[in-house]
């Protein structure tokens, strides 16, 4: 008996020590492991006020409050590892900014631009404009870096749908290259964090497609609580469950389509000659999907494209053009009553 106690006892201390000392591991470890910091370049914009005398860590704490980085600890390492000294003032700083990337924006002093700013649902093209505009490269300079970027895969060499829209640091080395090869590689975080490849495959779909309805999604409709409900009518309609509600051939006749087809974004609505339009983009003439993407979409709506909701939905109508409200119905008896609301809505406002 005494020799199974003693057993017993020294098991004890060695299990103790075993789970006691894991734990002091465990915490050794949290305390010298890295900061939380975001991968960069970040997205949007957000207004920061560093007041005087603020230390880094009181710098560091606002800019982790406003989500401009992931964490106080790897703001103060990025600034004293760096050695910039940064003013007092406001700034104007894109969120989820990696550290190093916020302290080389704010070493530029207050007022100082976050760097290129793409919206939601741009095309290629546009999207070239629009750096064009905030940079000192030409369209031609972004046309050319075009050819030479690398794509994913998933992209069959195409980059329309893949330069992520978001704020992109200038620096002075930044050319037209890396730029949009930064919008390619902040597209692959964007499908990681959204899971997109399995879900796709999940749905059936390639990647390629789950951005082709991200991209329609992104152009249909503005308010993110809609979005799950647009994905829903799009594979409503191209798998044919939508025959009884009187929607032929299985086709989108989406308006967004018509727009990319003939590059023509003057009004949100689309003529009778514009639906005649002879393009593999006109879904009002082919059923399905599009061949690829018709712009670039944010996360939210890739989000969506992939997580569609389960209401029996066929129709939509966005019933005001200021504010975004959208409707749907199952029927078009339903979806007609809702593009009545529009044109009410319309004989009043400007918006139209």
């Amino acid at each position: 008996m005494a020799v199974v106690v003693s057993l017993g006892i020294i098991g004890g201390l060695l299990a103790g020590l075993y789970y006691g000392g894991s734990a002091v591991m465990g915490s050794l470890s949290d305390v010298f492991a890295d900061p939380e910091d975001y991968p960069g370049p970040g997205h949007g914009e957000v207004e920061v006020t560093i007041e005087e005398n603020s230390t880094l860590r009181a710098m560091g704490n606002v800019l982790e409050e406003a989500d401009v980085v992931a964490s106080q600890e790897a703001f103060v390492q990025a600034a004293e590892s760096s050695g910039a000294v940064i003013q007092p003032g406001t700034y104007m700083l894109a969120q989820q900014m990696s550290a190093e990337g916020a302290v080389s924006a704010m070493a530029e002093g207050p007022g100082a631009a976050a760097g290129a700013t793409v919206p939601e649902g741009l095309r290629v093209r546009q999207t070239l404009e629009r750096l064009a505009d905030q940079t000192e490269l030409d369209v031609a300079d972004f046309e050319q870096a075009l050819e030479d970027i690398e794509l994913p895969q998933y992209t069959d060499g195409e980059a329309e749908g893949f330069l992520f829209p978001a704020t992109y640091e200038l620096r002075d080395g930044t050319t037209a290259e890396s730029l949009l090869q930064s919008m390619v590689d902040r597209f692959e975080q964007a499908e990681q964090n959204v899971g997109l490849r399995a879900s796709a495959q999940e749905l059936d779909l390639t990647v390629r497609e789950a951005v082709t309805v991200a991209s329609i999604i992104q152009r249909e409709v503005s308010n993110p609580e809609d979005m799950p409900q647009v994905a829903e009518v799009i594979y409503n309609r191209v798998s044919g469950e939508c025959a009884s509600a009187g929607v032929q051939d299985r086709r989108l006749q989406m308006d967004s389509t018509v727009h990319y087809a003939v590059d023509d974004y003057s009004s949100v609505f689309t003529s009778d000659e514009m639906r005649q339009v002879e393009s593999p983009y006109n879904t009002y003439r082919n059923p399905g999907l599009p061949p690829g993407p018709i712009a670039s979409p944010g996360e939210a709506a890739l989000e969506a494209a992939v997580n569609p909701t389960d209401g029996g939905n066929c129709y939509f109508v966005t019933v005001n053009l200021e504010t975004g409200e959208t409707k749907f119905a199952d029927s078009q008896e339903g979806h007609q009553a809702n593009v009545d609301e529009l044109q009410a809505y319309c004989r009043e406002s400007d918006a139209c």
